[in-house]
This record gives structure tokens, C-alpha cells and sequence, in this order.
């Protein structure tokens, strides 16, 4: 049986694996963008700003060093920053909810009735994780979109390797990589790196290049899973109360700066 703390830090640890941003590093300096490095900016730009929402039911199988949980989770995503996710018990019913909005962070346990919160920055996630990321970058990768880079430094078409061509963007705090087919915007592949850290997401893709779920993994953060999404809806309209969360006055609750 899973222990109820054990299954906190699971979902924790996902959504850092899923979403990592960067610890600070020296900004390269601005260089020409060449014309068809542009063009893939544009077109990613694009394939995010058609992206609304999302709504799913998912299987997640994380393993985190000799750790490894399956749970199965609602999940919400919203552009630009929103998620929700709720770990359900084998009844259906959510034990734990995590929401990232306005930004700031809530992480609610029922069973054992212990909340985190604090603000959803790096700085944030790296004291309650020993890793930093951003929920833009979750956002992004939950709906198969990366979310554009802001203040773009570096923009680079790759050679093709074993996964093919790619776009490598890089600016004033981490790089992406995304392998992507260049005629429509459907992203196979992506990394994202920041400071010691990185984590590549493969996506698995219905006929029509919708999302059906993902493999990734984070090996020096030691870890690794897969995410198999069940019926997801991609913009139907999420409202923004589900993505507001205030724990109850009796929590436990952890404050963080």
C-alpha cells in the first residue's frame, strides 16, 4: 500500500519532471535570427496561440530514483500559467490537489490535511523541490504546444539526428529544443534545459496529431515516467475558479517565500 506522505511527494515530483524552468545562468548576447529560425519562431507562436485549454483524465506511472508510483489524476490546463491536477483514490474521490494560478501555488493533501503554499515561481519550486521551474513551461507541456521563450536570445535550426530536424531557442535564463515538423507546428519531441538540469518529453499522437499523452525523463534528477491521457478535450473552456484553491482553515499549512 502507498503511504499517504510517499504520494504527496509523487505528485510533487511530477509536476517539477514535467515542467522544470532553470536556475539563473549567464544571458548569451543577442544574435541575428536567420530567416528560417524565424519562421519556426512564428509558427510555435502560432501553434500556442491557438491553444486554450485542456481537460483530461490521465494515468501517470512516475519513478523517482527506486520510488515508483501510478496514480490516476484529473487534469487542467489553461493558457498561460493554470493547472490543476487531482490524484484520485481507487473510489474516484481526489485526495490530493495541486494548483498553479494568479501566480501562485497551493498543494492540498485530504488524507492527511497538510497545504503548501507560496507564490509559483522558480525560486519557490527550487526551496520546496531542490529544483526550480515555471508554469509556463507545464502549461506547454501538458497541451504538446511549448509555450514561446520570452526576450529570445539564440534561435537555431539543427541538423537532423535520430529524431530529426530541430528548433534550438535559447534566452536570458534556459534553452528549449523542440523537434517538430516545420510545415504544421506538431511538436514530437522537446527538452528543456536550465541550469544543471533538463528533462525531454516524447509525445504520443492520435491520426490527427492530437495529444494522447507523453514519456519523460529528468536523469539528474533521477526521474522518469509517462503520462497516457484518457478522452482529452482540448478548448472547451476552462473557467478560472477551478484553478483557484484555498486550503481549509484547519490544514497544516507550509508557507513558502
Amino acid at each position: 500500500m502507498i503511504r499517504k506522505r510517499s504520494r504527496r511527494a509523487s505528485l510533487l515530483a511530477l509536476l517539477l519532471a514535467l515542467a522544470p524552468g532553470c536556475a539563473r545562468l549567464l544571458a548569451p548576447p543577442h544574435q541575428p535570427i536567420a530567416e528560417d529560425a524565424q519562421r519556426a519562431l512564428t509558427l510555435v507562436a502560432r501553434r500556442w496561440s491557438e491553444f486554450s485549454d485542456l481537460r483530461t483524465l490521465a494515468d501517470l506511472d512516475v519513478a523517482r530514483g527506486r520510488d515508483r508510483q501510478r496514480l490516476r489524476s484529473v487534469v487542467l490546463a489553461k493558457a498561460p500559467a493554470s493547472v490543476r491536477l487531482e490524484a484520485l483514490s481507487p473510489m474516484g474521490q481526489p485526495f490530493l490537489i495541486a494548483t498553479l494560478h494568479d501566480d501562485g501555488l497551493v498543494v492540498y493533501n485530504a488524507a492527511t490535511n497538510e497545504a503548501v503554499v507560496g507564490p509559483a515561481t522558480a525560486d519557490t519550486m527550487a526551496k520546496l523541490l531542490s529544483l526550480p521551474f515555471e508554469p509556463h513551461d507545464l502549461v506547454g507541456v501538458l497541451a504538446g504546444r511549448p509555450a514561446p521563450l520570452p526576450d529570445v536570445r539564440v534561435a537555431e535550426i539543427m541538423p537532423a539526428d535520430a529524431d530529426g530536424p530541430s528548433l534550438v531557442v535559447v534566452n536570458n535564463v534556459h534553452q528549449q529544443r523542440i523537434w517538430m515538423d516545420f510545415v504544421t507546428g506538431v511538436v514530437r519531441q522537446v527538452e528543456i534545459t536550465g541550469g544543471l538540469y533538463e528533462v525531454r518529453v516524447t509525445y504520443d499522437r492520435g491520426p490527427q496529431g492530437d495529444v494522447q499523452g507523453f514519456r519523460f525523463s529528468a536523469p539528474r534528477a533521477r526521474v522518469a515516467g509517462r503520462v497516457d491521457y484518457r478522452d482529452p478535450v482540448v478548448n472547451s473552456g476552462v473557467e478560472d475558479d477551478r484553478f483557484r484553491m484555498t486550503p481549509p482553515e484547519t490544514a497544516k499549512t507550509q508557507r513558502l517565500r
